[in-house]
């Protein structure tokens, strides 16, 4: 059996839990405003790969003295070009990949080089978002404009609190710069991008 077999076992328990399920709805779409909500607040926490990427994008903003908010910011509003996109019909290739190795390159950012640049990393984190929007949003297709609505509201709510909450919750524990809490965290962010990834590769003879 090979690596990427083995591996793929091992979590496949854990990622297809229902407490880890994609979506609260269990896969059917909202219909309701309350549903609607409900859903946006709970799909990128109840997403193991989308929680995991909220928290390094929290990890690495916290390493910024100024600006810090300045990359959720744009991690959110390229999330809702992302939804607005797949909404539209415009796909996204390899979508499922794309995905899982923003999550992999924003932790091996938070190990590696945890102050780069301020603008390459804004460029990065708004297209890692839209990637990520356009996988959240495949959830709310169909639905009516007002639980869309309702949806991305949800959507802005808990990725909001989620990184903005982890940039507060390392500076209020660590002193700055806390750099080995900060890439430890971060490297645990990158392991789980890492099976997504390996689970999402097409499979090789």
């Amino acid at each position: 059996m090979t690596l990427r077999n083995r591996l793929t076992l091992a979590f496949t328990a854990l990622l297809c839990s229902p407490a880890l399920a994609h979506h609260p709805m269990g896969g059917a779409t909202p219909s309701t405003l309350t549903e609607g909500l409900l859903s946006g607040l709970g799909h990128p926490i109840l997403g193991l790969d989308h929680l995991a990427a909220l928290v390094a994008v929290g990890l690495v903003a916290s390493r910024y003295a100024s600006g810090a908010l300045l990359l959720p910011v744009l991690w959110i509003a390229g999330m809702g070009l992302g939804a607005f996109a797949h909404m539209n019909s415009i796909d996204l290739p390899a979508g499922e990949i794309l995905v899982a190795g923003s999550l992999v390159l924003i932790g091996a950012i938070g190990v590696l080089r945890p102050s780069l640049p301020l603008p390459a990393l804004a460029a990065l984190f708004a297209a890692a978002g839209f990637a990520h929007g356009h996988a959240l949003a495949e959830s709310i297709i169909g639905a009516e404009t007002a639980v869309v609505g309702a949806y991305l509201v949800g959507l802005v709510a808990i990725q909001a609190a989620v990184t903005v909450g982890t940039i507060l919750l390392v500076r209020r524990l660590f002193s700055m710069p806390a750099t080995l809490p900060v890439r430890a965290a971060a490297a645990a962010m990158a392991c789980v991008g890492l099976v997504f990834l390996i689970a999402a590769l097409p499979a090789t003879a």
